[in-house]
């Protein structure tokens, strides 16, 4: 079958970051029974079976399974589902005070809790692993520990940012993550009941999320993005009696200070300005310095504050050794950026001996420059601003950007590799579309330098505007 969407990208990414043991579910309500014929490689129960019993064979045996309202075993999953209208014995209480809760009353009470799909509209449900595309889903489940639940959340409001609010009916629990979500078109968190760790086979530390299956994007690009800032799974332990000041992120340390440094008395402007690699930063940066804004460049920071001689320099000498020495003495920066690309934890090691320096050096520019014009609009450069999460200490970001193709030719001539080399270094780079939702400002730069600087010309009114309404 067909798909609008391929899945199994996003699947297999979403699988290495959180690291899950069990497929993540593509669910569906059939309006016809005639679905159950048409989705390739559906199973069929050959006994009579529970809804949790369904998932499980489908998030652990890889099986893609189809029911309609004679394949489950007593009404409680189907009238749930909209298969069936709920039963007089279960309306009036009966059933749920049998086991459930203490009188008839409880339980009608208990029944009128639990979210359902109306019934007469569906005919059928469909579950498969979602990675194979098996068919358009209407949601996705996926089952995690409390640790991968909570980096889900994060994820989908690292956009777009909501309050999400949760509910437990008790026994049922499907009703809580796959019902809900259906009725409010929202991620639906859901603690396995009973009946799930018994006949489901859900295991005491998992969790289950009921997300509408167009969020799947939204929750990884919010997961790819914090495991840029540092949040990821597993989550490791700072320990219980540990000073923990020196785990933190350099501005969770000194934040108050880091932006009294940089905003001064408030009049000046800072304006961030950054873009793909090879998209012509520095030309749009030369643009504005001609209608008055000075340029601080973090790539000559970055430079400076590991010349011979500095404790920069020191540091990542005795830590990768003089294999990172040209052979003047000084920092082969092509050499150490092989060394680190794609390494993260030599990558963080480094950034730990640089970034406080460069952090230093950019507040001392800020300072010297707004000391001698206190309206200033100081743009500051950074090719990576937004992967180093630094948007916090602008009042505003200016993105440069230029079709893919050119970039990667751009960065093959200026560098002297190849187009497939250049693709490969882009690639680890965040994606320009992502950039771009951080943007105050956008110059496209994929002309000729006279557009460029009629944008340029366009935007200068509208940033010294800024200034005021700082």
């Amino acid at each position: 079958m067909e798909t609008e969407y391929d899945w199994e990208k996003t699947v297999r990414r979403l699988e290495q970051l959180l690291r899950l043991k069990s497929f993540p579910i593509a669910f569906k309500m059939a309006e016809n029974r005639e679905s159950l014929e048409t989705t390739p490689f559906l199973r069929r129960p050959e006994k009579r079976l529970t809804l949790c019993q369904m998932l499980n064979l489908v998030r652990n045996f890889d099986w893609t399974v189809g029911a309609d309202l004679k394949d489950f075993m007593f009404p409680s999953c189907p009238s749930i589902l909209g298969l069936q209208e709920v039963p007089e014995t279960h309306r009036d209480g009966t059933f749920r005070s049998i086991v459930w809760v203490a009188t008839k009353a409880d339980g009608r009470r208990f029944e009128q809790s639990i979210p359902r799909l109306a019934p007469g509209k569906y005919e059928a449900v469909l579950m498969a692993p979602l990675v194979y595309n098996p068919f358009e889903p209407d949601i996705v489940l996926i089952y995690c520990n409390p640790a991968q639940i909570m980096l889900l959340v994060n994820s989908l409001q690292f956009t777009d940012y909501q309050v999400m609010e949760f509910s437990c009916v008790g026994e049922s629990s499907c009703s809580d993550a796959i019902v809900r979500c259906y009725h409010t078109e929202k991620p639906c968190v859901g603690i396995p009941c009973y009946g799930e760790r018994r006949y489901g086979h859900a295991q005491d530390d998992e969790l289950v999320m009921a997300l509408p299956a167009n969020m799947v994007a939204k929750a990884l690009s919010g997961m790819e993005a914090l495991y840029r800032r540092g949040v990821r799974y597993p989550i490791s332990f700072a320990g219980a009696e540990a000073d923990p000041l020196e785990q933190f992120p350099l501005p969770y340390k000194s934040l108050d200070t880091m932006m009294a440094k940089v905003r001064g008395d408030g009049r000046h402007l800072l304006l961030g300005v950054t873009g793909g690699i090879g998209s012509g930063k520095t030309s749009v940066a030369n643009l504005l310095r001609e209608k008055g804004a000075p340029i601080i460049d973090f790539d000559i920071l970055a430079r400076e504050v590991v010349e011979p001689g500095t404790r920069g320099f020191d540091d990542i000498v005795g830590y990768f050794g003089s294999q990172v020495l040209d052979k003047d003495g000084t920092l082969d920066r092509k050499k150490l950026s092989k060394i680190v690309f794609g390494d993260m934890e030599k990558r963080k090691k480094l950034e730990g001996f640089t970034h406080p320096a460069i952090y230093e050096a950019f507040f001392r520019e800020v300072e010297l420059i707004a000391g001698e014009d206190p309206e200033a609009v100081i743009q500051v450069v950074i090719p990576l601003l937004v992967e180093l999460n630094l948007q916090y200490l602008f009042d505003r970001l200016l993105v440069v950007h230029v079709p893919e193709e050119t970039q990667v030719r751009r960065l093959a001539e200026r560098d002297g590799i190849t187009m497939e080399e250049a693709a490969t270094i882009l690639k680890s780079q965040l994606p320009i579309d992502e950039k771009l939702k951080f943007a105050d400002f956008v110059v496209d730069n994929s002309d000729s330098m006279e557009k460029t600087r009629e944008q340029v010309e366009d935007l200068w009114p509208a940033i010294e505007g800024c200034k005021i309404e700082n």
